[in-house]
């Protein structure tokens, strides 16, 4: 048999069919619970070579384009009303003594807080759990805070002003592995935007994948699953409206729970939270969604980070993907390695064929 014919069947057993992964590498290749002792990975210790080759399907596909993930950060984007607020100051030009080189820098406003602004990947170690709800008046004491992994405030941040010692950023691989896109804006909104407060089930995950020709694949082990919710509307640049981060839809508890038993790697939404916020919750005027246990405001956030371990993807940029209709693709996603952070900024990027 004539070499190059050799080599292209053994590519081509090696990535299946085009635009669909490899059904040989899948459940069984893929690592899985329970991980080893002082784990900080979480699911992300499913990230690796069964990943990867599921990966290379896209990645060789013709046709395949590079999808950006994140939002433009500006001083103008919408901002949390949990960091401090991000103006990115331009310094003047500066020049080198002796040379012909000039160079160009920014700094960043002291207070701003880069890690919780624009697209961003939450560490595992960005909440923990308290034994029992603080009533907002007496100092919190955080001496019974549980995280991820059964790790206590003492090994995470044993003191104010402490990096995370366990469970930061730093601690998340390089999360490169298959994606599915969900469009909740068409299935769940009926082509409008969910509303703030409105979630997306268990239900709502399964009819979907059904709907977009997914169901006999599913969510896999490894997966990132991102979902479209079309919140993102809303992101304007300059943010005037002030109405992006003040509310939004999410995920429901019990679709929390279906992503962790497939053992999704991340949770990605177009929403500045992953939780349903309803109008007025931020302000203490409205409660959280149904379904969610009690002392929970964020129970998401509660579930995915501390329980399952599973990092969370917000503000996600997913209308090009949606309107491709690029409901599976290779995602790439490199959080910056500072050291003990309960976040970073990410530029995540999808390579994909429209299912078009």
């Amino acid at each position: 048999m004539d070499c190059k014919v050799s080599l292209a069947l053994v590519l081509l057993a090696s990535m299946g069919c085009a635009g669909a992964p490899d059904r040989t590498r899948t459940s069984a290749d893929v690592p899985s619970p329970p991980w080893p002792a002082e784990d900080e990975r979480g699911m992300a210790n499913a990230v690796g070579p069964a990943t990867w080759a599921r990966c290379g399907t896209y990645l060789a596909s013709p046709g395949a384009r590079a999808y950006e993930l994140s939002q433009v950060r500006s001083n103008a984007m919408p901002l949390s009303p949990f960091a401090g607020p991000y103006v990115q100051k331009a310094a003047p030009t500066s020049g080198l003594p002796g040379t012909v080189q000039v160079f160009n820098m920014e700094a960043l406003n002291e207070g701003a807080v880069p890690s919780q602004q624009g697209t961003q990947m939450d560490a595992l170690g960005h909440f923990g759990r308290l034994a029992a709800p603080w009533n907002g008046q007496s100092p919190l004491a955080t001496d019974g805070v549980r995280y991820y992994g059964g790790f206590t405030q003492h090994d995470v941040k044993p003191t104010a002003d402490s990096p995370l010692l366990k469970l930061g950023i730093d601690k998340a691989p390089p999360i490169i592995t298959t994606a599915v896109l969900l469009d909740a804006k068409q299935h769940v909104g009926g082509g409008k935007a969910m509303n703030a407060g409105e979630v997306v089930t268990a239900k709502h995950i399964e009819a979907m994948l059904e709907a977009q020709g997914l169901g006999s694949r599913g969510i896999m082990p490894g997966d990132a699953v991102l979902i479209y919710t079309g919140w993102s509307d809303r992101w304007a640049d300059p943010d005037t409206e002030k109405v992006y981060y003040a509310m939004a839809p999410g995920l429901s508890y019990d679709a929390a729970q279906y992503l962790a038993e497939r053992r999704a790697v991340v949770a990605g939404l177009d929403t500045p939270f992953v939780d349903a916020v309803a109008d007025g919750q931020l302000a203490g005027k409205a409660p959280p969604p149904p379904g969610s246990p009690p002392g929970l405001a964020f129970a998401i956030h509660d579930y995915l980070l501390t329980q399952a371990g599973i990092h969370l993807l917000e503000n996600t940029k997913l209308d090009e993907l949606a309107r491709d209709r690029v409901w599976t693709s290779c995602t790439m996603l490199l959080p910056l390695r500072e050291k003990g952070a309960a976040g970073s900024p990410v530029r995540p990027v999808a390579i994909g064929v429209s299912a078009s």
